[in-house]
C-alpha cells in the first residue's frame, strides 16, 4: 500500500467512504497514490515475491488434488479493511457467470498479513454450505436464499493469525464486516482454478501457476 512499484496489469481499489458495498469505488488501472485506505490490489502474481508464494509446495500439492496438474488463477488479491473503517461484505459464493469464466473457480488459499479476529471484521463462513453448488448467478443470494442457506446463528467465525492460510472452496458462503480497530486488516487471497479455463468475453486464458507455461519468479 505504501510501495510505489506498480506492475503494468495491477488493478486498485480504494476503501468506501462508508460501509455500503453498493457505494464502493470500482477496481482500475493505475496506482491511486500511497495511501493505506486501498481494500484490493489485484495482479500480484506479476510480483516475484508474492508469485513464489503462490507456487508453494503445499499449494502445488492442494491443487493437484483439487484441480490437477494444469492449473490457473482468476486472481492474486491483496485485500485490506482499513483501521477504523472497512466495506462491510455481504454474504456471497466466489463462482457464478458474474466472474466471466467459462469454468468457476474452485480453490482459494487465502492467508492473513495481520491478526484477522471478531473484532477487526474476520471472515465468518456458513459451514457446508459449498454443497449445495452455486447457489445464485448473481454475486449476492436474495433475501430468501440466504433464509434457506445462511439462516442467522449458521454462520462461524474465521479467525486466524498473522501468517495463517486458510483453504477455501469458492462455493462456501461467506461474509465479513468493519474493522473499527486501530489497525489494518490485510490479507492475500489467491483464486485457483482448472488451467483451461478462459474468458467467456474474450476468449483468453488466465496467468498459469503451475503445469505447462507456468509463470517463473524474475
Amino acid at each position: 500500500m505504501l510501495g510505489e512499484i506498480p506492475y503494468p496489469e495491477m488493478e486498485f481499489q480504494l476503501d468506501g467512504e462508508d460501509a455500503d458495498y453498493a457505494k464502493m469505488p470500482t477496481v482500475s488501472a493505475g496506482h491511486k497514490g500511497t495511501t493505506l485506505q486501498y481494500r484490493k490490489i489485484m495482479g500480484l502474481e506479476q510480483d516475484p515475491v508474492y508469485l513464489a508464494y503462490m507456487q508453494h509446495s503445499l499449494f502445488r500439492q492442494i491443487t493437484r488434488r483439487y484441480i490437477g496438474e494444469d492449473v490457473s488463477i482468476f486472481r492474486a488479491m491483496f485485500m485490506n479493511k482499513p483501521a477504523e473503517k472497512g466495506t462491510i461484505l455481504p454474504w456471497h459464493q466466489d463462482v457464478g457467470v458474474g466472474w466471466g469464466v467459462d469454468y468457476n473457480p474452485t480453490t482459494t488459499v487465502w492467508t492473513a498479513i495481520d491478526p484477522a479476529m471478531v473484532a477487526n471484521g474476520c471472515m465468518q463462513v456458513v459451514p457446508g454450505s459449498h454443497k449445495h453448488g452455486v447457489i445464485t448467478e448473481g454475486h449476492f443470494p436474495s433475501a430468501e436464499q440466504l433464509a434457506e442457506y445462511a439462516p442467522p446463528g449458521a454462520e462461524i467465525d474465521l479467525e486466524a493469525e498473522a501468517g495463517e492460510a486458510i483453504l477455501l472452496n469458492n462455493l462456501l458462503l461467506h461474509r465479513s464486516g468493519i474493522n473499527p480497530t486501530g489497525q489494518s486488516r490485510r490479507a492475500f487471497s489467491i483464486a485457483y482454478m482448472d488451467g483451461a479455463s478462459r474468458s467467456v468475453r474474450t476468449g483468453e486464458g488466465y496467468p498459469m501457476i503451475f503445469g505447462a507455461e507456468a509463470l517463473v519468479p524474475a
